[in-house]
């Protein structure tokens, strides 16, 4: 292995590679390894065992998933399927994979579950040693909220300590990063697992950058705003306090090289392979 990470520009396969294969599952995580990303931007949750579940939505998604019988899931179940209401053994029964994205029509659909973080750092770490290519990193975004404590996932120090605990036992914390929209996980991380790199997402319709990092009460290692959102003003801004920028999730080749001109450190995009190759 001759490089090492993190790259001089970092290109994130949003989970996994979004726009080629089901997301966040095993397939579409190899399928962004085998094109040449440097790092794998998944999310997780937690289930009722206290397993962390790589899943984008705290429920079954009518849109992506099904029954384990094969049956769609209306609307009105979805909001029944809580993952933290459910037992792993249960919730990998379910098939996320193999329903038509309405947004992603590229996609090769095949039966896919929703896998454990570990299983995902087991499978990337495996390839990464076949195939002799450099080291891959991690971005983990933690899916809470304020009012989803104890409904929808645990308070943000547990949901926290499990994550960094599958995160220290796979090795990987020198290569993890730990993002989200929720300081509060963020807080906990900091003190709990400093040898980890730290992400603020910044969203399109919020608060501003400066009121969130007011919030957050530290400067992190990196913030990630939605990219429509970054310009030449808010890359200065970030430099001068020592912050890498990183937008999502750009999935256009003429918004990727205009945010590469800007300056920006990487990209989180659905289509790792429009990214690579427009990066050279």
């Amino acid at each position: 292995m001759t490089d090492s990470w993190p790259p001089a520009f970092d290109v994130q396969g949003h989970r996994g590679a979004r726009g080629l294969s089901p997301e966040d599952s095993i397939p579409a995580f190899r399928k962004a390894l085998y094109l040449g990303v440097h790092t794998l931007e998944m999310d997780v949750v937690i289930s009722s065992d206290e397993q962390v579940v790589v899943s984008h939505d705290p429920h079954f998604s009518a849109t992506i998933c099904r029954m384990p019988n094969g049956e769609p899931i209306s609307s009105a179940e979805e909001a029944e399927l809580v993952l933290f209401a459910m037992h792993y053994e249960e919730i990998r029964c379910y098939d996320c994979g193999s329903s038509p994205h309405p947004d992603f029509p590229d996609q090769d659909l095949q039966p896919v579950r929703k896998p454990l973080l570990r299983e995902v750092i087991r499978m990337a770490e495996e390839h990464v040693r076949r195939y002799d290519r450099a080291p891959v990193g991690y971005n983990i975004e933690t899916k809470s909220t304020p009012d989803g404590d104890n409904r929808l996932h645990p308070p943000p120090e547990r949901f926290t300590e499990l994550l960094v605990d599958v995160v220290r036992e796979r090795g990987i914390a020198d290569r993890t990063t730990i993002q989200s929209f929720d300081p509060r996980t963020l807080k906990v991380a900091r003190t709990m697992a400093p040898e980890i790199r730290l992400s603020l997402l910044v969203p399109f319709d919020g608060a501003s950058l400066d009121e969130l990092l007011t919030f957050l009460g530290f400067t992190p290692a990196i913030v990630s705003p939605d990219y429509r959102l970054v310009d030449a003003d808010l890359v200065e801004r970030a430099r001068g306090d020592g912050m890498q920028v990183l937008p999502w999730t750009v999935n256009k080749r003429a918004d990727m090289l205009r945010l590469r001109e800007l300056g920006v450190d990487g990209l989180i995009t659905d289509y790792p392979d429009v990214a690579l190759a427009a990066m050279g």
